[in-house]
């Protein structure tokens, strides 16, 4: 069987392709609306508002912060996540780009 080397690709295609990993979960995505509402928001805020457990928010939030999507700072005892509204812009724009090249062209 082939194993793809991220090597084999772009930059760009590689970076593009993490963001949407780190976005590829419903509880992530959820997330993200989240903060998007309340603009900043301690993890304890975002289990009262989601179906699941501190542990697996938390697993969640490690991801989204991974890629850059949303920033954290420990505050003693509480974290506070926020999106970082230029990792966003980025992907927004990379997503753009990616999908009006597909639609651009010709196929079946």
């Amino acid at each position: 069987m082939a194993v793809a080397k991220k090597e084999n690709f772009t930059a760009e295609e590689v970076e593009l392709a993490e963001l949407a990993k780190a976005m590829g979960h419903p509880a992530r995505i959820a997330i993200l609306k989240v903060l998007a509402e309340r603009k900043s928001c301690i993890c304890g805020e975002i289990v009262e508002v989601l179906p699941l457990a501190q542990a697996t928010v938390s697993q969640h939030l490690k991801a989204l912060k991974k890629s850059g999507i949303v920033t954290g700072v420990v505050d003693g005892p509480r974290s506070c996540y926020c999106l970082d509204a230029a990792v966003l812009t980025k992907a927004k724009q990379a997503f753009e780009a990616l999908f009006a090249d597909i639609f651009n062209k010709n196929c079946c």
